[in-house]
């Protein structure tokens, strides 16, 4: 007999490589799952118009370009979290989250970069929350895909905060 390890046959097999959090979550009720993605549409709402704003004043060391990419990531994440609100049957939220009018009001581009790191990391945290209690395919891929999305915005924005502070 071998001590080389076999491949799993089926997916079932494989259930030990699956997040456990996800194993004995309950699933997110569709009124709490709108709500929270209601939430996450109007902070990317806010971060967008923020980013758009920034972008026009553009930021003393930072690539022009760095800003509209991640201006992008947020209002295509807005797009993507309203198509899911409206798959579950519900409105989307057309309002604005309070990031921006706060954002608006800071003018360093230091503190500016914090602020943003902090709204991504909020964002990224909230959908991390979220992860185990989605069983709708396609809704926890876009999820994941947004997750994944901050988590490099961030890294980007530690760079573009160092680059501005020289």
């Amino acid at each position: 007999m071998s001590d080389e390890r076999k491949p799993f046959a089926s997916p079932a097999c494989s259930a030990h490589e699956v997040d456990p959090s996800y194993m004995f979550a309950p699933e997110m009720p569709k009124d709490e799952l709108v709500a929270l993605l209601n939430v996450l549409i109007e902070s990317e709402r806010a971060g967008a118009k923020t980013l758009l704003a920034w972008a026009r004043e553009g930021a003393p060391g930072v690539d022009g370009a760095f800003l509209g990419e991640v201006q992008r990531d947020e209002a295509r994440y807005v797009a993507g979290l309203a198509k899911a609100v409206r798959k579950l049957g519900a409105e989307p939220s057309g309002a604005t989250g309070r990031f921006f009018d706060k954002a608006m009001t800071m003018t360093d581009w230091q503190a500016r970069f914090a602020f943003l790191d902090k709204g991504q990391r909020w964002v990224a945290d909230k959908v991390a929350e979220m992860l185990p209690r989605i069983r709708d395919a396609e809704l926890r891929a876009f999820l994941t895909e947004m997750h994944r999305g901050h988590e490099v915005n961030i890294a980007r924005c530690a760079e573009a905060a160092r680059a501005v502070s020289h």
